[in-house]
């Protein structure tokens, strides 16, 4: 009897000790969806060598296409789509590519938060796609962030509509403040992006945080809840994409937030980029920017910037994207600010696709001017990535020309003779140190424009329309204007002669060659 009692003691801590084995991991299948029903069907078989991560931990699919992963109660455990595949599409016209882990659900929050999740294998369906050679081309929108279903449909008839249709883009990205606070927008934002028809990317903001969450950990609960994980790798043919979140938030600190990484991101970081060929094109996109708007002042954690770069170095093709700034600029990284690879590292700080906050006066179609305090006016980018991970870059003004690469701005009269003290001044979008920008008059000689740091003149004549307006002009006022990092300067001459003349502004683009642009002023005699 004793003996038999003893058995069955033992029977049973070896029945517990393996629930508990299986309850530390978490198991599923990645199979191609050949019919597209999101459902693992008997037919379907399951794909080999497919990289699948909690978050922290890093895990790839074996001949039937099985992982297996240590469990993490509130992760969100996603596939890494690799090239030649596409992902499920969810209900709401965006990519479907992960799962939640929350047995007993999250915190409550104001938005929602996460429901609690029933047990159970994790299967990620893909589809094979046909083969697409050539070029990736990709839409990158800084922070559309709508406060209201007004702005949403600024975003719609500004950023989106001009789009639908008219596009050969295969994937996009949205760098941070879908929304600004109000969480209950998103639907209507996924509405609007999905009409363009491409897999698209989410970036966690500082404004999409859910304020009422007591630690960094809950800040992202209810973004996490409709977008997936807040962190994740996708790759194409051309270049994998890495989405961090770098929003660190601090519940009761002012400001409530810095960037930064967190110590499951490095782990993740660490065994993926484990994964990648050295010369394999590299794009990482977070929210805040890892170089400092305001020298001196640290926006983002200096040692995490340099935990990074470090982990980066030895990468031969890494491009970095961020936004936040509400302006538009170049930045390249070197010892500097802690980057020690062979060649400086680039960062672009994208233009916001709501300009500044979908402020200023509203246009013919009561689509405010929202131009940004860098003189900038909204709009995002075209991203093209060669074969080969070579890259190219073009800002699109919304519902712009193509071609407008620049705004000019001149006095409109001179008087002939008159000391040469007045300017034409040219704020090249895509402009930085080294770009080559030149103007003349009427068909004279080319000469060089001076790169200044000043305000952008245009943006300075609408603050100063809006002081001397007895009523206000738009629902907000135009930005106050900063220095931009992208405006030139050139003397206009008064000894041309009366009357009209031609002053053309031509800009030497990195990636798009020479770009034009042109303006008048006159010159008049004066009487005493």
């Amino acid at each position: 009897m004793l003996r038999s009692s003893l058995c069955a003691v033992v029977l049973g801590l070896l029945a517990t000790s393996h629930v508990q084995a299986q309850n530390a991991h978490l198991t599923g299948v990645v199979y191609s969806d050949s019919n597209g029903n999101q459902r693992r069907d008997a037919s379907e078989r399951g794909i080999a060598g497919i990289k699948v991560s909690n978050g922290r931990d890093l895990a790839t699919s074996d001949a039937q296409g099985r992982y297996t992963l240590p469990a993490r109660d509130g992760s969100t455990v996603f596939v890494i789509k690799p090239p030649g595949y596409a992902t499920a599409t969810g209900s709401n016209g965006l990519p479907l590519f992960w799962h939640h882990v929350f047995p007993a659900g999250s915190p409550s929050l104001r938005y929602g938060g996460i429901a609690a999740t029933t047990g159970g294998e994790l299967d990620f369906p893909l589809r094979k796609q046909a083969k697409v050679g050539g070029d990736l081309k990709m839409l990158v929108f800084g922070d559309p962030q709508p406060k209201s279903l007004v702005d949403v449909g600024y975003y719609e008839r500004d950023i989106v509509q001009p789009l639908v249709g008219k596009h050969d883009v295969r994937l996009g990205v949205s760098m941070g403040d879908i929304v600004n606070d109000d969480l209950s927008l998103y639907p209507a934002m996924n509405r609007v992006t999905s009409q363009l028809g491409v897999p698209w990317m989410h970036v966690p903001g500082n404004h999409d945080l859910d304020f009422d969450a007591k630690r960094d950990e809950d800040a992202l609960l209810s973004f996490r809840n409709v977008f997936g994980p807040d962190s994740y790798a996708w790759e194409e043919p051309q270049a994998s994409f890495i989405v961090l979140d770098d929003v660190v938030y601090l519940p009761g600190q002012n400001p409530a937030y810095i960037g930064g990484l967190r110590e499951d991101q490095f782990a993740f970081l660490q065994a993926y980029l484990a994964t990648l060929p050295k010369d394999r094109r590299v794009v990482i996109s977070v929210h805040i920017p890892f170089f400092e708007p305001y020298p001196g002042v640290e926006s983002f954690r200096r040692v995490d910037r340099d935990r990074l770069f470090a982990m980066l170095k030895d990468h031969s093709q890494v491009l970095l994207l961020s936004a936040h700034t509400h302006n538009q600029r170049h930045y390249r990284h070197d010892a500097g600010t802690g980057w020690h690879g062979a060649q400086p590292l680039h960062e672009y700080n994208v233009g916001a696709a709501c300009g500044a906050f979908w402020s200023g006066v509203k246009d013919a179609q009561g689509i405010p001017d929202t131009t940004m305090s860098d003189g900038t006016p909204n709009g995002y980018a075209w991203l093209t990535f060669k074969p080969d991970g070579e890259y190219s870059l073009r800002y699109q003004v919304a519902r712009a020309p193509s071609d407008q690469a620049m705004l000019l701005y001149a006095p409109k009269v001179l008087r002939l003779g008159a000391w040469a003290a007045n300017g034409i001044y040219a704020n090249v979008f895509m402009g930085d140190a080294d770009s080559r920008v030149e103007y003349r008059i009427d068909e004279g000689a080319w000469k060089p424009m001076r790169r200044v740091s000043q305000p952008d003149p245009t943006l300075v004549a609408e603050n100063l329309a809006d002081d001397k307006a007895e009523q206000l002009r738009g629902y907000d006022r135009s930005p106050e204007a900063v220095p931009s990092t992208h405006l030139w300067r050139g003397v206009l001459p008064t000894d041309v002669g009366l009357g009209e003349h031609r002053v053309q502004v031509r800009v030497f683009d990195r990636w798009r060659g020479e770009l034009t642009s042109e303006t008048r002023y006159r010159l008049d005699q004066a009487k005493e």
